[in-house]
């Protein structure tokens, strides 16, 4: 089923108009200053829900990174399925300086040939999909109203992982719900610990906002 799956997003439903779109959204070059750029505004004039909405989301994607996503790709080994599919399409931006340059370039294109099975690899848990499904989780609890349109964004890239060979849909899927799981855990620990602590530690601020979800 996954491997069905996999073809079908990897070749069958993937169109040449698209191929850059799906490259691009699974590239880290471009979502970085977009990522920074929104953090210095949130930081700067967003106010505090803002600011603390920032904190998690920086405490929850390097737990989720950092510590869950590297400790389970290094048990677990699961090759990627571009490295062991037979047919799999690997699409990636070409080599450029600064990366957006690579836009006006013919992507990389590539087919797997037959006899390629490495023994371990690297494919689970997906790192672009946990750690994007956990900034969305984050910006949703915060901003209950508009927060889920950071799904949208979070949903196109982890699909772009398949997409682009990097991922089987499982990996995508588990990864995405893992990311979630992550990030509601440190958002409702956060706000325990200020409704415990924040009147300790900063009585001031705590006056004037003593929970994190509800100022």
């Amino acid at each position: 089923m996954d491997q069905h799956l996999f073809f079908l997003i990897n070749r069958t439903w993937a169109r040449p108009s698209l191929d850059l779109l799906m490259a691009t959204a699974s590239s880290w070059d471009f979502w970085w200053p977009v990522l920074v750029v929104g953090a210095v505004w949130a930081l700067a004039a967003g106010g505090f829900r803002a600011r603390a909405m920032v904190a998690a989301a920086v405490i929850a994607v390097g737990i989720t990174d950092a510590v869950v996503v590297d400790s389970i790709k290094g048990v677990v080994g699961r090759p990627r399925p571009n490295a062991v599919l037979e047919g799999a399409r690997s699409i990636d931006l070409a080599k450029a300086r600064p990366r957006f340059l690579a836009l006006s370039k013919p992507l990389k294109v590539e087919w797997t040939p037959a006899g390629r099975h490495p023994k371990r690899g690297n494919s689970f848990p997906s790192g672009h999909a946990a750690n994007n499904f956990a900034v969305a989780t984050v910006v949703f609890l915060f901003y209950r109203r508009y927060g889920w349109l950071a799904f949208l964004p979070a949903a196109l890239v982890s699909y772009s992982r398949i997409y682009v060979g990097s991922h089987w849909p499982s990996d995508v899927l588990v990864s995405c719900a893992l990311g979630s799981l992550l990030a509601v855990l440190v958002v409702y620990g956060l706000r325990w610990a200020w409704r415990k602590f924040g009147g300790r530690w900063l009585p001031g601020i705590h006056g004037n906002h003593p929970d994190l979800l509800e100022t």
